[in-house]
C-alpha cells in the first residue's frame, strides 16, 4: 500500500513539475527594453495572457503540436509565432521582439485640444482635462469621446475631470486648488510622454486606487524612450497658431547612461478667439544610470512656461452683434491687441526615481517629486464706471428696458460699435490711462490673482507576481503643498499709487488690511488679500489580480487621510474676527474598495464587472466659504461618498469588436462654492452686495449605457461607431448658505432635485470610417451628433428666499405657470459635427518621414459648448421683469465652440 500511494504522489507531483506550456519575454526592437501589458493569445483557444512589468509571459495546458501565438499591444505591428507544443514541456520562445508601429506617431496628437484648454477654468465646462486622460485609452467608445466629442466638452459618463488621475511615475498631479490636473505643467512635451499606462473607469491602477473616471501614469524613465530623434512642426489656427518640438533619445548605452530630452515653442498673436495670445515654451531631460542589473536611478527635469489670453462668456445679445469669436477681455493700445486677462504659469518640476528588480516577478520603484512655481491670473479692477465692453450699461437693451420711454439714438450708437468692430465695442485702454492721469491714486489698475505652490511628494510603487495565477500591487503616496494665495498689482496704468481699500465694503471697516490702513500699493506690490493653506495627503493602497483561464478577477482597497489649514496673513475689515491668524485644522480620513471580474464565456463573448465605494476629501476651493478673507468653514464639511457600478459585454472575433456598456453612479455630500452679485437680495442686511454661495450636502446620480464597436469590412477598411446616452441630475435639495460679510449670513434650501447637470451633452453619437493602406498612409472621417447639454443653474434662484420681495413680503402678481417657465433650466442647441483625419509615412532608409492633417467641424457647425444663469436679479419679480425684455439684460451667459478649424503635423524621425 505504501509503494501505491507513493508512485500516486509521484504521478501528480510529474504533472504539477512537467506541464505543457510556452514562456518568454517580450521587448522592444528597437530600444530592446521589456513590453509591459502585450497581449500573448493561442490562436483558436480561449487561452490568453499579458506580459508582465518584466515583459515576462507564461501559458499552460496549451494543447500539443503547432499552434500560433499571437502578440498585441496598441503602438507595436501585431505578430504571429507559429510553435510547436511538445507534450509535457515548457516551450521557451526567448525575447519576442516587437516593432512599433508608424501610425503610433501619427496618432499621437490628433487630438486637437490644447492642454490649456484641458485644464481650463474659463471654458464653461471646467472639466475638459477628461479628454485628455482618456486619449491615452484604445476603447473604441472612449477615444471617440477623447477625439471626436471632446472639441464639444463632452464629458465620459458626466464625471468631473477631478474624478480621474494623471499621475508622473505614480505621483498625483492634480492641483489641491480644484483637484484637477493642470495640464499646462508638462505641455509641449508629447515626443517624450508617450510611454504610459492608463486605467478606465473604476478599474483601478498599478500605481493608485484612482477614482471614477480612471488614470492615465506618464512613465519619464529615460531608458524606456525609443532610441532616436524627433523633429516636428505643426501649424493649426486653434488656441496657437505654430509648433516646433525637437526631441531626442540616446537609449541605453553601453556605459549605462541613458538620456532624453526635448525642446519645444508654440506660439500665436491670437487663437481662433479674438485676442487671445499665446506664448509657451517647453524644456524635458531625463537621465538614466543604470547602477547593476537590479538598481537604476533615474532623474527628471521639466519646465514648460506659458502665457495665454482668456476668452469672455458673453450674452446672446452681444454675440448677435459681434460674432462668436467676439472677446470682451482685449482693447486697442498702441495698435496692438491688449487682453486685460492673461493666464501665466511658470512651474517647473523635478523627479528622482529608483528603480528594483529584486527578483524575477518583483520590483519596486520609488519616486520623489519637487514642483515650484506660480499661476497667475490678471484682471482689472476700478474705483469708477466698469471698463468692461460688455457691462449691461454699454449694451443696447439697456438703452430699452423702459417701455414707453425708450432711448432709441442711444440703443443705435452702442449698437453700431459692436457691428462695426469700434474701438468702444472693446476695453478702451486709452481712456482708463487718462482717467488716472487726472490723480494719484489709480482708478483703474491691471493686478494678478497669485498661487505660489511648492509641492514636495514620494511614493513607493511594489509589484509581486505570486505565481501564474496572482499578481499584487501596493503603494505608498505621500504629498505636502504650501500655498501662497495673494493679490499683486501688476499695472498702476500710469498711476502713482492705489490706496487698498475695499470700495464695496459697507457699515465696515474698508481696508484689506487693518494692520496697515490706507496702505499705497505700487507695481509689484502685494494687496487685497494674502493667505497661506497647508496640506498634506498620504494614501495607501493595495490590489490583488488574479487571472485563470476562465475568468479573471481584482480586489482593492486604499485608505489615506487629507488635511487643510488656512492662515490669513491680513485682517480684512469685512472679516475681522476670521480673516487674520490660524484656522482649524481639517481632517479628513478617506477609503475605499473596489472589485471586479472579466468573465470568459469564449474566445468571443465575455462580461466585465466593477463596482466600487469610495470617498474623497473636497478640493480647497470647495471646503472654505471664502478663502482669500476668511478661516470660515463650509458647513457641514466632510468627505464626498461615492458609490458606483458598472457591467459590459464584449465581443472579439477577427473582424468585429464591440463593448455594450451600462452604468450607475451615485454622488454624496459634494459641496459647491460660487462668488456672484446680487441685486434686490433679502434676508441678509444688504440688499444690492457680493455675496458667497456655499451649496453642500449636494447629491447626484449618474445613470447610462455606452457602446462602442468597430467593424473590418475589409483588410484596409474599418466601420467605426459609439454612442452614449446619459442621465445626470441632482438627486436631493441641497443646503445653501450666502455670505456677504462676516455677520451677514442666511441660510435655504435650494430646491434643485431632478434638475440636469451642466458642463456637456448627455448624449453622443459617432458614426464613420477609417482607411489604412499597406503603404503606411490613412484616412478617417466622421460624423458626430450631440444632444441634451444644459446651461450651469442659479442655485439662489431655487430658494423659498427668491419668492420674496426687495421688502421681504412674498410675492403677488405671479401664476405659477410663469414661474415654473422662469425657474425651467435652458437646453441649449443639439450638435451635429463632422471631422476628417489623415496621413503618410514613409521609411528612408533608417529614417521616418511623416504627416497628418485634421479638419475639425468641417461643415462649420456654430454650437455652444456651455453656459450659465446670472444670479443678479435677487428676487422672482425683478428677475420676471429682466426676463420680459427682447434682450434680458442678465440672461444667460455662454461659450461657443470653435468653427471650422484645422491641425496640421509634419515630422522626421530618426
Amino acid at each position: 500500500m505504501k509503494q501505491l500511494l507513493s508512485i500516486t504522489m509521484l504521478f501528480f507531483l510529474s504533472l504539477g513539475f512537467a506541464q505543457t506550456g510556452l514562456k518568454g519575454i517580450v521587448i522592444d526592437a528597437d530600444s530592446g527594453n521589456s513590453v509591459k501589458g502585450v497581449s500573448v493569445e493561442v490562436k483558436g483557444t480561449k487561452l490568453n495572457t499579458k506580459s508582465n512589468v518584466l515583459g515576462e509571459f507564461s501559458l499552460l495546458n496549451i494543447p500539443v503540436g503547432e499552434q500560433e501565438i499571437i502578440f498585441n499591444k496598441e503602438g507595436y505591428e501585431p505578430q504571429t509565432m507559429p510553435v510547436v507544443i511538445v507534450r509535457g514541456q515548457t516551450t521557451d520562445l526567448g525575447n519576442v521582439s516587437l516593432q512599433s508601429n508608424l501610425g503610433n506617431d501619427e496618432e499621437q496628437g490628433v487630438i486637437t485640444l490644447t492642454e490649456d484648454e484641458l485644464s481650463d477654468d474659463d471654458t464653461g465646462t471646467q472639466n475638459s482635462s477628461i479628454a485628455g486622460i482618456l486619449q491615452a485609452s484604445k476603447d473604441t467608445y472612449q477615444r471617440a469621446v477623447a477625439y471626436n466629442f471632446g472639441q464639444v466638452w463632452y464629458k465620459s459618463r458626466g464625471y468631473d475631470s477631478s474624478m480621474g488621475e494623471v499621475l508622473f511615475n505614480g505621483i498625483p498631479m492634480n492641483k489641491i486648488s480644484n483637484g484637477r490636473p493642470q495640464w499646462s505643467d508638462w505641455g509641449g512635451l508629447n515626443d517624450v510622454l508617450r510611454n504610459q499606462e492608463f486605467s478606465t473607469g473604476l478599474k483601478p491602477s498599478e500605481q493608485t486606487f484612482g477614482g471614477v473616471l480612471g488614470t492615465q501614469n506618464f512613465i519619464t524613465r529615460a531608458s524606456g524612450m525609443r532610441s532616436g530623434g524627433r523633429v516636428s512642426y505643426a501649424s493649426t489656427n486653434s488656441n496657437y497658431r505654430g509648433r516646433l518640438m525637437v526631441s531626442y533619445n540616446t537609449g541605453m548605452m553601453k556605459n549605462g547612461w541613458a538620456f532624453s530630452v526635448l525642446g519645444s515653442r508654440r506660439y500665436g498673436q491670437e487663437g481662433y478667439v479674438e485676442g487671445t495670445t499665446y506664448n509657451a515654451w517647453g524644456a524635458y531631460l531625463s537621465a538614466e544610470k543604470k547602477l547593476n542589473d537590479k538598481h537604476s536611478l533615474n532623474f527628471t527635469a521639466f519646465y514648460t512656461p506659458n502665457r495665454r489670453g482668456k476668452n469672455s462668456p458673453n450674452t446672446q445679445e452681444v454675440y448677435d452683434l459681434a460674432g462668436t469669436k467676439y472677446n470682451a477681455y482685449w482693447g486697442w493700445q498702441n495698435g496692438r491687441k491688449r487682453n486685460a486677462r492673461m493666464k501665466e504659469i511658470k512651474e517647473p518640476t523635478f523627479m528622482l526615481s529608483h528603480y528594483w528588480n529584486i527578483n524575477d516577478g518583483m520590483t519596486l520603484n520609488t519616486n520623489i517629486m519637487y514642483q515650484t512655481g506660480t499661476i497667475s491670473n490678471s484682471r482689472l479692477d476700478y474705483q469708477g464706471v466698469n471698463p468692461d465692453p460688455t457691462y449691461y450699461q454699454n449694451l443696447p437693451s439697456y438703452f430699452l428696458r423702459h417701455p414707453g420711454s425708450e432711448n432709441y439714438q442711444s440703443a443705435f450708437v452702442h449698437t453700431q460699435y459692436f457691428l462695426n468692430d469700434a474701438p468702444e465695442s472693446q476695453i478702451m485702454w486709452d481712456d482708463l490711462y487718462a482717467a488716472n492721469s487726472m490723480y494719484d491714486d489709480a482708478v483703474y489698475l491691471q493686478y494678478n490673482d497669485v498661487s505660489k505652490d511648492d509641492m514636495l511628494a514620494a511614493n513607493t510603487v511594489l509589484f509581486k507576481e505570486i505565481n501564474d495565477h496572482i499578481a499584487l500591487n501596493a503603494s505608498l503616496i505621500y504629498k505636502q503643498v504650501k500655498s501662497d494665495n495673494y493679490a499683486e498689482v501688476m499695472d498702476l496704468l500710469g498711476a502713482k499709487y492705489f490706496t487698498d481699500v475695499n470700495k464695496y465694503a459697507k457699515d465696515t471697516e474698508k481696508d484689506n488690511d487693518m494692520f496697515h490702513p490706507n496702505r499705497q500699493v505700487k507695481n509689484g506690490d502685494m494687496f487685497k488679500y494674502h493667505y497661506n493653506i497647508d496640506s498634506q495627503i498620504g494614501d495607501a493602497y493595495a490590489k490583488a489580480d488574479f487571472t485563470y483561464s476562465k475568468v479573471d478577477f481584482y480586489l482593492a482597497g486604499n485608505v489615506g487621510m487629507t488635511n487643510y489649514q488656512r492662515n490669513g496673513l491680513y485682517k480684512n475689515g469685512e472679516y475681522q474676527q476670521t480673516s487674520f491668524g490660524k484656522s482649524k485644522k481639517v481632517n479628513l480620513l478617506t477609503y475605499g474598495a473596489k472589485a471586479g471580474f472579466t468573465y470568459k464565456l469564449s474566445g468571443h463573448h465575455y462580461f466585465d464587472f466593477n463596482g466600487g465605494y469610495l470617498t474623497k476629501a473636497p478640493s480647497l476651493r470647495n471646503t472654505f466659504v471664502n478663502s482669500r478673507v476668511s478661516n470660515e468653514l463650509v458647513p457641514n464639511i466632510t468627505t464626498e461618498k461615492i458609490m458606483s457600478v458598472d457591467g459590459s459585454y464584449i465581443f472579439k472575433s477577427q473582424d468585429i469588436n464591440a463593448k455594450f456598456t451600462g452604468y450607475y453612479t451615485d454622488f454624496k455630500d459634494e459641496t459647491e462654492v460660487s462668488y456672484y452679485y446680487v441685486q434686490g437680495l433679502t434676508g441678509v442686511t444688504h440688499t444690492d452686495d457680493f455675496l458667497v454661495a456655499s451649496l453642500y450636502g449636494i447629491e447626484k446620480k449618474h445613470i447610462g449605457a455606452e457602446l462602442g464597436i468597430d467593424v473590418k469590412l475589409t483588410p484596409t477598411v474599418k466601420l467605426i461607431g459609439a454612442a452614449g446616452l446619459g442621465q445626470y441630475i441632482y438627486a436631493n435639495n441641497p443646503q445653501l448658505k450666502i455670505s456677504a460679510a462676516e455677520d451677514d449670513e442666511a441660510n435655504f434650501t435650494s430646491y434643485l432635485k431632478n434638475y440636469k447637470q451642466s458642463g456637456t451633452p448627455q448624449q453622443g453619437y459617432s458614426i464613420g470610417f477609417e482607411y489604412r493602406d499597406p503603404k503606411y498612409w490613412w484616412f478617417s472621417a466622421n460624423a458626430n451628433f450631440l444632444s441634451h447639454n444644459y446651461v450651469s443653474l442659479s442655485s439662489f434662484r431655487r430658494t423659498d428666499n427668491f419668492y420674496l420681495d426687495s421688502d421681504g413680503v412674498p410675492a403677488t402678481g405671479i401664476t405659477q405657470e410663469e414661474v415654473d417657465k422662469l425657474l425651467a433650466q435652458e437646453r441649449m442647441d443639439d450638435m451635429f459635427i463632422i471631422n476628417m483625419v489623415g496621413g503618410k509615412s514613409w521609411k528612408i532608409g533608417h529614417q521616418y518621414l511623416g504627416f497628418f492633417a485634421s479638419i475639425n467641424n468641417l461643415l462649420g457647425e456654430i454650437y455652444k459648448t456651455g453656459g450659465f444663469e446670472q444670479s443678479r436679479k435677487g428676487n422672482i419679480i425683478n428677475f420676471k421683469e429682466d426676463q420680459s425684455l427682447e434682450h434680458p439684460l442678465f440672461g444667460n451667459k455662454y461659450w461657443y465652440g470653435r468653427g471650422t478649424s484645422y491641425y496640421l503635423n509634419m515630422y522626421i524621425r530618426f
